[in-house]
């Protein structure tokens, strides 16, 4: 099987978001940065509760999906729609924004390590307006594979071809967007060929570790972008890499639709995003 190439490699961004938890942004710090149908993908991890303590205080969503997994700590998602859910360590909140939400993520710890990941998901022209919903999904719902001394793949969303049966993750990604994301690690001296489907674009956020791209070692704190030709993303430690690397993989079917966006708010026009802070103005872009 063929692995596709790398075609970009790029740091990520520190910032602040909410009420000024640090992060790196590592997809979405500018436009031309996007990967459809992904927009953005911002990394916390923090063990100073000054860089976190604040939380996300509610806000508002419309016209995209957000993914949040957490993999150290404790956060407590809170919406307008009574919806209340623990996120725990290993586990996942998949949120369809739809016509509107407003909800809230705060920590639920005061000193510590928390450490995650949260995921913005584009949704196609004719399901922007849908109703929005959530789902928690536990750690211990998490589909996982081991790979050798120590190294696992954590599938959240999509479905990977895995020895005797293929492993498939709880997310309940879009038809439209396919998605594939997953937490990989892979140990000192091992590698795993990911197998993606020609029809998704793909990237690799590096966390811990070090990657093998070629004839480099990607530091973490970097977004490995691949073209659409392989079949396989080729995931490896760099030589020197005595913890071996860990991953984000994510992967979807691009929607190839325009895209405006506004903070919070993802549509197709200027118009509808004119709308969209209307309803929000007026309290009605949650109804």
């Amino acid at each position: 099987m063929s692995h596709r190439a790398i075609t970009r490699i790029l740091p990520a961004q520190p910032t602040q978001d909410g009420a000024g938890v640090r992060l790196l942004r590592a997809l979405g710090q500018q436009r031309q940065c996007r990967m459809d149908p992904f927009l953005m993908l911002d990394a916390f991890s923090s063990d100073d509760p000054d860089d976190y303590i604040a939380g996300f205080p509610p806000h508002p969503h419309r016209g995209f999906e957000t993914v949040t997994y957490i993999v150290d700590g404790h956060m407590r998602h809170r919406d307008h729609l009574g919806n209340e859910g623990d996120l725990k360590a290993g586990g996942v909140q998949w949120m369809t924004a739809g016509r509107g939400i407003i909800h809230e993520e705060m920590p639920q710890q005061e000193n510590g390590l928390l450490r995650g990941f949260q995921i913005w998901l584009n949704l196609p022209a004719a399901d922007k307006m849908r109703p929005a919903h959530y789902r928690d999904i536990p750690a211990g719902s998490i589909a996982t594979a081991g790979l050798p001394e120590g190294g696992f793949i954590k599938l959240i969303a999509g479905t990977i071809p895995w020895a005797t049966c293929p492993l498939q993750g709880p997310g309940e990604g879009h038809p439209a967007t396919q998605p594939l994301i997953a937490d990989i690690r892979v140990m000192p001296g091992q590698f795993v060929d990911i197998p993606v489907p020609a029809t998704h674009q793909a990237l690799l956020y590096v966390f811990e570790g070090r990657l093998a791209a070629g004839d480099r070692a990607v530091e973490a704190g970097h977004t490995v972008w691949y073209d659409n030709r392989g079949e396989t993303l080729h995931v490896a430690a760099a030589p020197g890499s005595d913890e071996g690397v860990r991953v984000l993989l994510l992967a979807g079917k691009p929607l190839n639709e325009p895209i405006a966006q506004y903070g919070p708010f993802v549509m197709n026009t200027a118009e509808e995003i004119e709308q969209a802070l209307r309803d929000y103005r007026d309290g009605v872009l949650a109804q």
